[in-house]
């Protein structure tokens, strides 16, 4: 041991005695003095990093069952030169140390009910938030203390099966939401043993016999529910109405209708085919009401009519939106594998992600940390579905999966980086699915990548998440202003509108000011002038200027209110009105709604009529002027025959031409009013009979 590793130690155990002196002693601090006492403290103690850090990468040496110098020998031998940079050494080297004893610590069955390794996993993103020896007036690290975000969305991904890159932020944030952002040990393992008691859970209803001939041997069995007769699950298939138990595996959805001493043939739904499938929340009631939202719905091709299943409680919808997420997310990740053709272990993978997802929603399910959970944010197939580029998460994720099954088909000597991944998780789990035993694995001399981690950089997906991520803020604060300018009241809302469209609307009496010639010269100015930009052919040019300006007044716009980004609209406040008041006003909008429906059927009943010749005599007029203006349309070029009609349209009201025109009018009027509309029968179906009765 050098004289310089000495001193260092000896001034370390001094500061931890005076520690424990005032009550302050943890359990670093203990395991630093051990390392002081060791003989071997020479090779186990990095002198670039932080004692807690050293603390750390002394668990990892011995799990690994190599010294710490060892290990950074290794490191310094595999990394690039950006990793050992100095200023980056400490956090890069204390991340490789800890990937390589997880990816070994993982492969032991049953890890998530070792205490060590729960400790041992918390104190890594503790320690990765203080690694370099510069962190050394932190020395003492109580037990309490807490961890952020950046340091568990490092570490908590290389377990599988405690996160997951996609949902790892959302992860946190649940973790963490009465905790004021920071985790805290007691709710990390209060998480952790979530996950145990979830996977001991899926174990015992995989083995279960009942349900021996309800999966295929393909098949994962990953919840049921309604066994318990207090709160069976209800299957609405049109008017008929059965209690059973539902069955979700990762590829399908079965229900079984209970008998009087056991379950019917189960009906099997699947998830996995393209079946244009469409699973939604539903309402359901007794004699076909729509009263309670406890319910979902599945809907495909190979239905006649869509399958509803009800949840009943007593209270709230959790236990519907529960199953609504989960087979959602078992949809979309088989989804994802037909669009994208996953075949191999890297369909595995995508199946496994999955059923972990179920898995962590399960775990918090349990620790009811807060009052409404929104399930799909924890599950990475339904969150991509709903986060704008999750497709490119998606794209990326097929990527990465499809190289990882081709480099543990074909893994070199020198690429030997195959490490802990969801399938094998899954797989590691042992007898939870009744599937094979763990795959073989091997000490790894390379393991700067970890599951979908990598040592002091982010991967392609990570990058994928994190731009995806930022535009869901902006879309999130997007919304946020939406919600802000919501009105309540029909007349509010109409005054809103009114006060918006007010650009339009005197635009549009200025145009009917020129076409009516209320002002001849400005309505002559205005005609000449349209009429050569029309002749000369350049009405293109005068759309693209006045994009041109409306690009050029956004720019002056952005500089020159620069302090006040967003303008304010002032809306006169109509006078407020009473319950029955806007009553009334709904009642006349649906009467004038109606109104202009039944003027719309008369105007395309008529048209019909014309089609038909049912009026033969306005059918011929209106069929020589059709003829007129296709040959019209044909043989005339188009910028003649636009100006034409611009220049008969825009005359008509002038001086000279007004009373000709309001004769013609009227003319057209009568010839319109004497054709006589279509006539309609109506049709009653049988059916709608039968269920009215």
């Amino acid at each position: 041991m050098s004289s310089k590793t000495r001193d260092m130690l000896e001034g370390f155990v001094k500061d931890t005695s005076f520690n424990w002196l005032l009550g302050k002693k943890s359990s670093f601090d203990e395991e630093i003095e051990e390392m002081g006492r060791s003989p071997s403290a020479g090779t186990n103690w990095i002198p670039e990093l932080s004692p807690v850090a050293n603390v750390v990468v002394r668990r990892c040496s011995k799990i690994l069952g190599v010294s710490a110098n060892d290990l950074r020998d290794s490191f310094k031998q595999e990394a690039s030169e950006s990793l050992k940079q100095p200023s980056l050494f400490a956090r890069n080297f204390l991340e490789y140390c800890c990937f390589r004893a997880l990816s070994l610590s993982v492969g032991v069955t049953g890890h998530l009910a070792d205490k060590k390794f729960r400790r041992l996993t918390f104190d890594m993103m503790v320690v990765w938030e203080v690694p370099a020896v510069a962190s050394q007036a932190l020395l003492s690290v109580e037990e309490d203390a807490t961890v952020g975000l950046e340091a568990f969305s490092r570490i908590a991904p290389a377990v599988p099966i405690i996160a997951d890159v996609i949902i790892c932020e959302n992860l946190f944030e649940m973790l963490t939401s009465s905790t004021g952002g920071r985790l805290q040990f007691s709710v990390y393992d209060k998480y952790l043993y979530g996950l145990e008691r979830a996977i001991k859970k899926m174990r015992t209803q995989s083995e279960s016999s009942l349900l021996s001939g309800v999966r295929s041997k393909k098949e994962k069995i990953l919840d049921i529910d309604g066994t318990v007769t207090t709160q069976p699950v209800l299957e609405h298939v049109g008017i008929s109405t059965w209690p059973g138990r539902l069955i979700l595996t990762d590829h399908s959805l079965y229900f079984e209708a209970l008998k009087v001493v056991s379950y019917d043939k189960p009906k099997r739904y699947d998830l996995s085919e393209d079946l244009k499938q469409i699973v939604k929340p539903e309402l359901t009631g007794p004699w076909g009401t729509r009263l309670f939202d406890k319910a979902v719905s599945y809907k495909s091709i190979s239905l006649s009519e869509p399958a509803v299943m009800e949840f009943p409680e007593l209270k709230g919808h959790t236990r519907r939106d529960y199953w609504l997420a989960t087979i959602r997310e078992i949809l979309y990740v088989n989804r994802y594998i037909n669009k994208y053709k996953i075949t191999g272990l890297a369909k595995d993978e995508a199946l496994s992600k999955a059923v972990l997802g179920i898995i962590r929603v399960q775990a918090i399910q349990e620790l009811s940390l807060t009052n409404s959970t929104c399930y799909e944010n924890l599950l990475p197939f339904s969150l991509c579905d709903q986060l704008p580029g999750g497709d490119l998460i998606l794209e990326t994720l097929a990527e990465m999966s499809t190289s990882r099954d081709l480099h543990r088909s074909n893994r070199s000597k020198d690429t030997g980086k195959l490490q802990s991944s969801a399938s094998d998780m899954v797989s590691q789990l042992g007898s939870v699915f009744g599937g094979s035993s763990p795959r073989s694995r091997t000490k790894e001399t390379s393991s700067l990548v970890v599951g979908e981690v990598l040592v002091g950089d982010v991967n392609p997906l990570e990058r994928a998440v994190k731009e995806s991520r930022k535009n869901y803020e902006k879309v999130v604060l997007a919304q946020e202003t939406i919600n802000g300018v919501k009105m309540d009241g029909i007349d509010t809302n109409l005054a809103v509108m009114k006060e918006l469209m007010l650009p339009v609307m005197e635009t549009g009496n200025l145009i009917l000011s020129l076409v009516y010639w209320d002002d001849p010269t400005k309505s002559v100015v205005f005609c000449l002038l349209s009429s050569l930009i029309i002749w000369k052919g350049w009405l293109v040019y005068v759309f693209a200027l006045a994009s041109l300006f409306s690009a050029i007044f956004m720019v002056l716009t952005r500089f020159i209110s620069r302090e006040k980004l967003m303008v304010e609209l002032k809306v006169s406040a109509p006078p407020p009105m009473s319950t029955m008041e806007q009553l009334l006003a709904v009642q006349n909008g649906i009467s004038q709604l109606e109104q202009n429906i039944q003027d719309g059927n008369i105007v395309l009943l008529k048209f019909r009529a014309l089609l038909f010749s049912i009026f033969p005599q306005a059918s011929q007029k209106f069929a020589v002027a059709m003829v007129v203006a296709a040959i019209t349309m044909a043989f005339v070029p188009g910028r003649y025959l636009l100006l034409v009609v611009f220049v008969e349209l825009f005359t008509r009201y002038s001086p000279p031409r007004r009373a000709s025109t309001e004769r013609l009018m009227r003319r057209l009027r009568e010839w319109w009013f004497s054709i006589p509309a279509a006539p309609v029968i109506l049709h009653h179906d049988k059916n709608d009979k039968k269920k009215k009765r």
